[in-house]
């Protein structure tokens, strides 16, 4: 029971906590894009689409901790320190996912669709300017998207961390 529990519990990782990576990484760029190009739809729908994403992968995200404690308990494990550094970073993770990530997504979306009603609507056509025409700063909030790009960051670097954890885990029988 211990090995089913350990794969639902690593499948529903990759499943939940990949996706909600990649997309936030993701959003930052995108909003920077959407911004530069206020009437354009399909920037506007990307970035809507990223944030979406990372809202409905953070709730199926519940299930790696539910199998997660499963498959602690039938390991016998739940109180070495490991396991409890995990623990502690994964709610650290979420707290920055649900407190600082999707909220900032939320508001930087909010301020994009805004700006699309004013703005006219764009056709996106192939580029054929140089590529120093290419290079344009936003014209609306660079330090909003930087710092959610930060935020986006820390809660990689702590998804990363408890992953290592996972599979070092110190004191463990596997001989690493």
């Amino acid at each position: 029971m211990t090995k089913f529990l350990l794969a639902l519990h690593v499948l529903a990782a990759i499943v939940a906590v990949g996706p909600v990576t990649v997309a936030a990484s993701m959003f930052p760029p995108g909003a920077r894009r959407a911004m530069a190009a206020p009437g354009d739809p399909q920037a506007l729908s990307a970035v809507s689409l990223l944030h979406r994403i990372c809202r409905v992968y953070a709730g199926v995200g519940l299930a790696v901790i539910v199998f997660g404690f499963a498959t602690a308990a039938s390991m016998g494990v739940l109180t070495d320190a490991w396991l409890i550094t995990s623990i502690a970073l994964t709610v650290a993770a979420a707290a920055v996912l649900i407190v600082l990530v999707l909220p900032g997504q939320e508001t930087i979306l909010a301020d994009l669709e805004a700006a699309a009603e004013t703005a006219p609507a764009t056709v996106t056509a192939p580029v054929t300017a140089p590529a120093t025409d290419l290079v344009t700063e936003p014209t609306q909030k660079p330090k909003v998207t930087a710092q959610l790009a930060m935020y986006t960051g820390i809660f990689n670097l702590l998804w990363a961390t408890v992953t290592v954890l996972m599979i070092i885990r110190p004191g463990s029988t596997t001989g690493a």
